[in-house]
């Protein structure tokens, strides 16, 4: 099976490179960041040992939609996307927190509160409370960025208080991580979808707030459908919902929730065709637009074209 699992470039000007969970970086002039969106995923961070077909396509194509639809709110990252694989933008100093925002009661946070916590990164939420509720308001329950291992829960008074990001630039963090989910929530109820929980990154690029990375995708994001969603929650039955949170489940499901001496389980064809459908679902779901296949039998060669010739462009200018 056909999928796009690591690249090997040397680009003019490469200073760096770094291969993350999904992503190979490749740094120019140690100012100019090429994002590779790989076809790899993970899910309690772990990369898992399969590829899904054109995950990193959509990924990459709808992150670069909703940067465009926000970059009003605040500046991004994005110069251009030169190919649906692929990135090129601006090398930030990012933060060391990871700001998620959530409207509804879904995934870690229900977990977490199933448990018996009502207090979820320093927000208290309230009794009575089932899973998938609408939240009386969105909130921030902000994690630590680990380079390795899980990210961690933390409240916005442990980060101001261990220097993690300042007062002034947390609040400015703050504003535009609601601004921007408001968006990203009016758009995606436009296209029959409810924007449930996401999670943002920034950092400074001349010492101006940008917002980093991929937003508003399936693996940042988890979307269920508008229509049906308060029928559904009436009667107590499962959200129909487009993001990984299925894979997720299906992992704890088979006994895998990333922890010690669990073992990753098997996944034949036929599970990894549902999850890349899913993923062209959501990408035509969200965007509006009908989803193009790249073609892997040139993909490496046509990523590194399109990577050449608009690093020509920008490096000239």
């Amino acid at each position: 099976m056909n999928t796009l699992d690591k690249t090997n470039y040397q680009f003019k000007n490469q200073s760096a490179f770094y291969k993350g969970k999904v992503r190979d970086v490749y740094t120019i002039n140690h100012n100019i960041l090429v994002m590779i969106a790989s076809d790899r995923i993970s899910a309690f961070d772990v990369v898992l040992p399969n590829g899904i077909p054109y995950k990193g396509q959509v990924l990459n194509q709808i992150a670069a939609q909703f940067l465009n639809a926000t970059k009003d709110i605040v500046p991004n990252w994005l110069i251009s996307s030169p190919h649906p694989n692929v990135s090129i933008g601006k090398m930030c100093e990012p933060f060391k927190v990871e700001m998620v925002v959530r409207g509804y009661l879904a995934g870690h946070a229900a977990r977490t509160y199933q448990s018996g916590l009502r207090n979820i990164c320093g927000v208290i939420l309230p009794d009575g409370l089932k899973e998938n509720d609408k939240l009386p308001y969105p909130i921030i329950t902000p994690t630590t960025k680990a380079s390795k291992g899980h990210d961690e829960d933390i409240s916005k008074e442990e980060i101001i208080k261990q220097g993690l990001v300042s007062k002034e630039h947390y609040e400015q963090l703050e504003k535009y991580s609601l601004a921007i989910y408001a968006r990203g929530q009016e758009i995606s109820n436009k296209m029959g979808l409810i924007l449930v929980d996401t999670k943002y990154e920034f950092g400074l690029f001349n010492n101006q707030i940008h917002l980093m990375d991929e937003i508003h995708t399936p693996d940042s994001s988890r979307y269920f459908y508008l229509e049906g969603y308060d029928d559904r929650q009436l009667k107590g039955v499962e959200q129909k919902q487009l993001s990984k949170e299925f894979v997720r489940k299906w992992l704890i499901e088979n006994g895998f929730q990333g922890k010690d001496g669990q073992v990753i389980p098997e996944m034949n064809e036929e599970w990894i065709n549902q999850i890349s459908a899913r993923y062209i679902e959501l990408f035509e779901k969200v965007t509006g637009h009908k989803f193009i296949k790249s073609n892997y039998n040139q993909i490496n060669k046509d990523v590194e074209m399109a990577i050449n010739l608009e690093l020509e462009k920008i490096l000239v200018n």
